[in-house]
């Protein structure tokens, strides 16, 4: 009989914090709802560091990990049904990329304006077929950065111009790896 740890869940996001290969990769695509216009490079940084609605401590450690390679993630893609793709900008730590910070930017009048914000450490936004998912670690008193004990999920959809909860979700991660020695097989 063979079994494995880890089969099935949500995605990447069922490892914890991103990877800080993942940092560099600035401009992901994302699928959307509906077929929009290929998205222009937005600079997600300067969107966050002049937008009057993110945290002054997230605007001031918003600073590049490496040479000029900032620690953001990026993706465009359909949320809020105008007629420019949407961009969602996760701010995350440059050490072990935990996310810090949640954006929704909607394309207005010719600029992008803040419709979404998540500040709430760890968090990271998605773009799951149109509709904004946001994973929030859970941590248990004692539990190190890189072993949450559980995550929420919640699903929030576009709806009568602001997004609204549609879904929540609960998981709890096992504690299959622990601090106690692993016996040693018999022969």
């Amino acid at each position: 009989m063979v079994s494995g740890c880890g089969a099935g869940g949500t995605g990447a996001r069922d490892e914890g914090p991103a990877h800080t290969d993942s940092v560099a990769g600035a401009a992901a695509a994302s699928p959307s709802a509906a077929p929009s216009r290929t998205p222009d490079a937005v600079n997600a940084v300067r969107l966050v560091k002049d937008d009057p609605k993110v945290a002054p401590e997230v605007k001031r450690d918003l600073k590049p990990c490496v040479a000029d390679e900032y620690p953001v993630d990026v993706s465009y893609g359909n949320l809020t049904g105008g007629s420019a793709d949407d961009i969602v900008v996760n701010v995350l730590t440059c050490g072990d990329a935990v996310g810090v910070g949640s954006y929704v930017y909607r394309e207005q009048d010719g600029s992008y304006k803040n419709v979404f914000t998540a500040e709430e450490p760890p968090v990271y936004a998605e773009i799951d077929r149109g509709d904004l998912v946001v994973t929030k670690q859970v941590y248990e008193r004692g539990d190190p950065v890189s072993s949450p004990s559980g995550e929420n999920v919640i699903t929030y959809r576009w709806a009568s111009g602001r997004f609204g909860e549609k879904y929540r979700t609960h998981n709890d991660y096992g504690k299959v790896a622990g601090d106690s020695a692993t016996p040693v097989p018999a022969s």
